[in-house]
């Protein structure tokens, strides 16, 4: 957590720099990686109260334990700058044991997943134990719940009130995402927010997917600050002329990486205004790829100089939300959160210490991280009121046939496009076309509040027979179900309530594999490999027996009724028009 300045420590540090008291930790024979003056320099970091107190320690400096760096290169932990805890479907005790061993010691957490579905309780209940954990979070506080008013139904609701008290925690850094439809509509409850955050001297995040032009420059003059929804590189380096960074994004389905860093090497930029962020990744990617340290593997290989990538993992991340007086460099008084490398060109974390104590070795952690006790009423979010019954997503039509909207996927993002499908009408009903893929997708409402459910039509997951569904739907988080039969979707609605949230995958009414998610229908408390292990066997089955074709298919499913990422999305209150900002009819024709 961000810390107050605390007078009697910094007196220590002083005497400690200058020889009057003994060193916390001594770590000798390391290159230090100095991201500030973009050096590298042999030095002995010495560590006094979890804090870096000097990098040239003397020989015969006194203190109470040494550790030897083996010749390893010292970088500063590295910082995810905008991510979902949530969507790791772990709570953020049980995500230690994935993004600590990779060198990850800070995350810049919206936690917007849980407050849409419990409001400001459930999210003080997601970050009640920050202080135990073996790295910082801070907090992008929510800006939009609900995401989207009027075209999706929400369990939690942050007004302005709720934004304010939550700015003023002191680790708040900022106003997590705001996307265009909030500036660009003129809503001024919303600029009022921006306006909370500025007073306090945070930070406002953008979401400025789609926008160029007069649109970018009237969204960068609300007061924005970044924009982690870059495609291309065309749209970052317009984004960096407008003074937004940007956080380049690398999650399950949101890969990113590539396209921009390939564009930094072909094109050069100044990199103060780049940096690097998850949003959103499933524990079994964190665990084969890695976090942070995998883009920075990647960025290197890529062609970018190694100084560099660790910079947009460090330095740069910190400056820009203000917290470089505490976390980024290995200079003297920030925390001591450090990872040995044995390789820049390379990046494979080998030990990783947090605030001075060594907390992963070779890719483990060292010590169980305590268990938090969440209220039982979080486990009791699902309440559905239709769509246990096949009838219930009956969609009707006159005719023999349908012309339809359809959200066409985009390979590897979240973004989608619209095309239409003219579906045979048997019964008075529009049918599925699964011999080319068009298949239903539904929303059902789940906070037990209207009952109501969305019904469209979608391209891309490949299903055959079958169907699946998730509780985990940004940003409304109602249970999303795609099928290729009713039968089997309302059988998907049974199944997630009976275990109060998950993910699942039926055939013929069979349940194949699940992810229980119990903690607001978003996380699951089992030990992480527990959780992944339920997710790989998920998605094989998914792959498998249902024919789907997506490298993340639940991830996928996840954002499919996004209301707010282009061109169409989908809430229990039906299909909505993302950049006109309402809701349209599925037909064509209406």
């Amino acid at each position: 957590m961000k810390s107050a300045y605390n007078i009697e420590e910094r007196l220590s540090l002083v005497r400690a720099a200058m020889g009057q008291e003994p060193f916390d930790l001594i770590i000798r024979n390391v290159k230090v990686l100095n991201v500030v003056s973009g050096e590298l320099l042999p030095g002995v970091l010495g560590i006094k109260h979890g804090r870096i107190v000097t990098t040239q320690a003397a020989k015969d400096a006194e203190t109470k334990n040494e550790y030897d760096g083996g010749g390893r290169f010292a970088v500063p932990g590295l910082i995810d700058t905008h991510v979902h805890v949530d969507s790791t479907l772990v709570t953020p005790e049980g995500l230690a044991e994935l993004i600590v061993p990779a060198g990850t010691t800070c995350l810049l957490a919206d936690p917007m997943e849980i407050a849409n579905v419990a409001g400001i309780e459930g999210l003080k209940a997601l970050l009640q134990a920050a202080e135990d954990l073996p790295y910082h979070i801070f907090v992008e506080v929510s800006s939009r719940v609900p995401t989207a008013p009027g075209l999706e139904t929400t369990g939690g609701v942050l007004g302005l009130e709720e934004v304010k008290e939550l700015l003023a925690w002191p680790q708040s850094v900022s106003l997590g995402e705001l996307d265009p439809s909030k500036v660009l509509g003129l809503r001024e409850e919303y600029f009022a927010k921006i306006q909370a955050a500025w007073e306090l001297n945070k930070i406002a995040n953008g979401h400025a997917i789609g926008l160029e032009g007069a649109g970018l420059d009237a969204y960068a003059c609300a007061g924005l600050a970044d924009d982690h929804e870059c495609v291309t590189f065309e749209e970052a380096r317009d984004r960096v002329r407008r003074g937004l960074a940007v956080l380049i994004r690398e999650g399950s389905t949101e890969r990113n990486l590539e396209a921009l860093i390939k564009g930094l090497v072909k094109h050069g930029s100044e990199l103060a205004s780049w940096m690097f962020c998850t949003d959103d990744k499933h524990p079994d990617d964190i665990k084969r790829e890695g976090h942070i340290d995998w883009m920075v593997r990647q960025a290197v290989a890529l062609g970018l100089e190694p100084l560099h990538a660790v910079q947009l993992a460090t330095i740069n991340a910190a400056r820009h939300f203000r917290l470089e007086q505490e976390i980024g460099s290995l200079t003297p008084g920030r925390w001591a959160d450090i990872i040995l490398v044995s390789d820049l060109n390379d990046f494979q974390p080998q030990e990783v210490f947090f605030k001075g104590k060594l907390v992963a070795n070779k890719g483990r952690l060292l010590e169980k991280v305590p268990v938090s006790s969440y209220p039982d009423w979080l486990r009791h979010t699902v309440k559905v009121g239709r769509g246990r019954q096949g009838d219930h997503f009956a969609l009707h039509s006159k005719g023999d046939s349908a012309e339809v909207r359809v959200i066409e996927l985009f390979p590897d993002q979240i973004i989608n496009r619209e095309g239409r499908a003219s579906l045979p009408v048997v019964d008075g009903c529009v049918q599925n076309d699964v011999a080319n893929d068009v298949l239903k997708l539904s929303v059902v409402e789940r906070h037990g509040k209207t009952g109501t459910i969305g019904t469209a039509f979608v391209h891309g997951f490949g299903l055959k027979q079958g169907a699946l569904a998730s509780s985990v739907s940004h940003d409304h988080h109602n249970i999303v179900i795609v099928g290729t039969n009713d039968d089997d979707m309302a059988a998907c609605v049974r199944a997630v309530e009976e275990t109060q949230g998950g993910m699942v995958a039926v055939l013929d009414g069979e349940l194949l594999g699940r992810v229980e998610l119990p903690l607001g229908g978003l996380l699951s408390e089992k030990p992480v490999d527990k959780v992944i292990s339920e997710l790989e066997r998920l998605n094989e089955s998914v792959r498998g027996q249902l024919g789907g074709v997506l490298p993340a298919p639940m991830m996928t499913l996840s954002f499919i009724s996004l209301p707010t990422v282009p061109e169409l999305g989908l809430t229990d209150l039906g299909l909505v028009d993302v950049l006109g900002h309402k809701l349209i009819s599925v037909f064509v024709n209406e």
